[in-house]
């Protein structure tokens, strides 16, 4: 059994009466000759990590090493307290458990990269606010690690889930699409609805660029990965009402890469462009290394 487009997986999972999360399993077990118990314990195992990240930033304020971010998680927790917001709190809680994240991946702790470090915070987010309402076993969400890792495989190996290859709709996109495809599983979608659910997150992610300050992931990584966990719950929603991506998932995927691949260096993970190259990203960056965006520029050309 295998699959290398998304009709590919949604067909095989169709045809076996199965999910998503169940043919990755299958796939997992030949490829690997690892026990289905094997891998769901590797699976918890980072399911527990991935808890203890979202957690930690909104029970205390993290700051990053460089200075540049932190404290954002916790400032959503305690906003969430005060009763006055327009979204809903269980919503926003997905939103500080992102930030949490990451906040945590720019002050050195410990994530899973789910697909890389500069989106790691949008599946967790999630995951962990539907662990919270209570509503869904833990077994059935570490379940759904494999739905997300599916969906990164067929995008993976479609496209890119690199910024330095397509932009930040390659990571925080594929992220997002991640994350929207497990949610329709865990609430007992289709697979065709959580193909759907992909295509509608990645369309909202098209074009989006990758232009972090100093080179750093933190500004504005952080703050996308909070947004984003909101879009994979509206996708997510949107595809379980019955809401269909006309464009077919692959060939969303397909467009991703190509605009990925028309995307100029200076926005693909560089720091030259975008909002690094604004005024403040170059006096952020200079303030952090002692170097002018100029005098580093020179360096990694020397290099």
């Amino acid at each position: 059994m295998s699959f290398q487009y998304l009709h590919e997986l949604i067909a095989l999972a169709e045809s076996q009466s199965m999910s998503m999360a169940e043919v990755m399993l299958q796939v997992e077990q030949e490829q690997t000759s690892r026990t289905k118990e094997q891998i769901l314990a590797q699976m918890e195992k980072q399911f527990d990590v991935m808890e203890a990240s979202a957690r930690k930033g909104v029970q205390q304020p993290i700051r990053s090493r460089s200075g540049l971010s932190g404290g954002d998680a916790y400032l959503v927790k305690e906003y969430i307290q005060r009763g006055e917001s327009f979204v809903a709190p269980s919503t926003l809680r997905a939103m500080s458990y992102a930030l949490s994240v990451s906040e945590v991946n720019a002050g050195m702790g410990c994530i899973v990269a789910t697909p890389t470090a500069g989106a790691a915070g949008i599946l967790p987010g999630v995951l962990i606010s539907v662990l919270d309402s209570g509503k869904y076993t833990r077994e059935k969400l570490i379940m759904a690690l494999l739905t997300a890792a599916a969906v990164g495989l067929v995008i993976a190996n479609s496209a890119s889930i690199s910024g330095a290859a397509g932009g930040c709709q390659a990571e925080v996109g594929s992220a997002t699409a991640m994350a929207a495809a497990a949610l329709v599983e865990i609430a007992g979608g289709t697979p065709q609805q959580a193909g759907h659910a992909v295509g509608l997150a990645l369309k909202n992610s098209l074009g989006l660029v990758c232009d972090p300050v100093g080179g750093l992931v933190e500004i504005p990584c952080i703050i996308r990965n909070g947004l984003h966990s909101i879009t994979a719950l509206a996708a997510a929603d949107m595809a379980l009402a019955g809401v269909r991506s006309v464009i077919p998932p692959d060939e969303v995927i397909q467009v991703m890469r190509e605009i990925g691949q028309e995307m100029p260096v200076t926005l693909r993970e560089t720091g030259l462009g975008g909002l690094a190259s604004t005024p403040t990203g170059k006096r952020l960056r200079e303030s952090v290394f002692g170097k002018s965006d100029e005098e580093l520029v020179g360096v990694s050309n020397e290099i």
